[in-house]
């Protein structure tokens, strides 16, 4: 029997969904962007978040960096990312394979049983889930998230951006990424405080800038 739970923040939870429901919905909704399943052991969360304003400054962060590092690197945005086995899935708000991008060069489908779990997500917390997401991202093995609290973001929280790094099976706040070791926590916080006052074309250009004064003290 499937029962569904209205919840506030644009989310509802469908409770006793089937696996195959799930993957059908994930076809029913691509002409939906910004629809955000998350599947756990037969419940199933859908959320409408309400912007992308950050995760969109976040991912351009990691574009600039990877363009001036040189380095390859595969953006998929919010792919869904699920395994049958472990009968869980969900979207991160963007992802991205960078150590990991030439073992997935060219494959059109990525197979999670098979290839390595993207290396970096980003999460905006902008709506309170009733799911737990990290420890589902931790059982699909996603090595590092970037995690922002929008909704704590100028309330005085000092914890609004994290960074987490997979650690025998569990997440923990570390300061630097491992991924792109040139960004630490405070750092990206800085960029994201910037974006209030500066434009976006401004912004990219002073942490291009950034990181290559960075690079020459290398």
């Amino acid at each position: 029997m499937t029962t569904a739970i209205a919840l506030p923040k644009s989310s509802t939870i469908l409770q006793g969904i089937q696996w195959d429901t799930y993957q059908n919905l994930i076809k029913d909704l691509e002409s939906q962007p910004g629809t955000r399943l998350t599947y756990d052991n037969g419940t199933l969360e859908i959320t409408v978040p309400p912007h992308e304003r950050f995760k969109k400054l976040l991912g351009r962060f990691v574009e600039v960096m990877t363009e001036e590092l040189e380095i390859e690197v595969r953006s998929l945005g919010s792919t869904t990312w699920s395994r049958k086995d472990l009968q869980k899935g969900l979207e991160p708000d963007e992802c991205y394979y960078i150590p990991n991008e030439f073992a997935v060069r060219g494959k059109d489908t990525i197979d999670l049983e098979l290839d390595p779990p993207p290396d970096l997500a980003i999460e905006i917390d902008n709506t309170s889930s009733s799911l737990n997401r990290m420890g589902i991202y931790a059982a699909l093995g996603i090595p590092e998230i970037w995690r922002f609290d929008s909704l704590a973001y100028g309330k005085g929280n000092q914890q609004t951006f994290t960074i987490l790094r997979l650690v025998n099976g569990s997440y923990q706040a570390c300061t630097t990424s491992v991924v792109l070791p040139l960004f630490n926590d405070t750092v990206l916080m800085s960029f994201l405080d910037l974006s209030q006052t500066m434009g976006e074309t401004s912004l990219i250009r002073h942490v291009r800038q950034w990181i290559k004064e960075q690079l020459t003290t290398l």
